[in-house]
């Protein structure tokens, strides 16, 4: 359950790791973050950033209904 998520303007940034091709079967979501900074520290934290990927930190709005692309 999360918790005590403070967000600006209502928007998370969704981490995503996927191939140098960025095409979407390829994509594994690896958390959701109340910043963008904080998104890009743990990818940079759990080495996601490699020669043969690419991290994708997707801003999004929350109580939207809408498909993510």
């Amino acid at each position: 359950m999360i918790k005590n998520i403070k967000t600006v303007n209502g928007i998370l940034y969704l981490l995503y790791q996927t191939d140098v091709w960025k095409s979407k079967s390829s994509y594994v979501c690896f958390g959701i973050f109340d910043s963008f900074e904080h998104a890009n520290i743990q990818a940079k934290k759990q080495n996601l950033y490699t020669s043969g990927s690419e991290v994708v930190i997707q801003p999004v709005k929350i109580n939207q209904f809408a498909e993510v692309i």
